[in-house]
């Protein structure tokens, strides 16, 4: 099934979700646990009549799901296909779907609440040092290239974030390779970056600006707040 571009996906104008990384994500705001309990029994069934699921976390208050299909299929420039994990329509659909048993279940979305974290490493041999990280992050090699056409690192329980690797030159040194990448829904962005300088961060680099915005701690290690500004729909 082939990936969606972020036009389609802002086409698409799920308000309850949105786009980070990779999948789409939501957070439900539920009154108690059984609230939520019956609410992912809905979801499931939805799920169980189309053979697709999200993947899914609850606490105390929240139900969070994420869209994500397995299958995906991407075309490079030379246009050969690659099979990936990227948003596709079924995942556009059971979105909808999860709105309105969301809506049936009086259970409201939260849409600006949502986040999602990845790792980033600098490097100029990623094939050579992936297979490290594959052990050392998941302890199976069959996560290096997992849904990406590249050297990415990709549990396929979500145990832990997804560790992708960045270009660096061959014998660069820099004082710090490995950073975090936080991706976060468009609309709190700005707030986002405004409470890390308040809290003594700065802004290193914004030149990709509002897509990513790199923050400094008072040490110099550094962080990017992300944003998937095409899949956002035009005013």
């Amino acid at each position: 099934m082939d990936m969606l571009g972020g036009d389609e996906i802002a086409a698409a104008d799920l308000t309850d979700w949105r786009k980070l990384a990779q999948g789409l994500h939501a957070r439900y705001r539920v009154g108690d646990f059984t609230s939520g309990a019956r609410f992912l029994v809905a979801v499931g069934e939805a799920g169980d009549a189309v053979g697709h699921h999200p993947r899914v976390s609850m606490g105390a208050g929240y139900v969070d799901l994420k869209l994500v299909s397995d299958d995906a299929v991407y075309r490079d420039g030379e246009g050969t296909e690659h099979v990936v994990e990227w948003v596709t329509p079924q995942d556009v659909e059971l979105a909808r779907r999860i709105t309105d048993i969301a809506a049936d279940h009086a259970v409201a979305a939260d849409p600006a609440a949502v986040s999602h974290i990845e790792l980033g490493l600098d490097t100029a041999r990623s094939a050579t040092i992936a297979p490290v990280w594959a052990a050392l992050l998941t302890g199976s090699a069959e996560s290096q290239g997992r849904g990406s056409p590249s050297d990415e690192i990709r549990d396929a329980t979500a145990r832990v974030p997804n560790l992708w690797f960045g270009e660096a030159g061959e014998g660069e040194t820099t004082r710090q390779r490995l950073h975090i990448e936080v991706y976060v829904a468009p609309e709190v962005a700005e707030q986002r970056i405004a409470d890390a300088i308040a809290a003594g961060g700065t802004v290193v680099d914004d030149s990709n600006a509002p897509e990513l915005t790199v923050i400094a701690d008072q040490d110099g290690n550094t962080g990017v707040v992300c944003v998937d500004t095409s899949a956002v729909k035009s005013a």
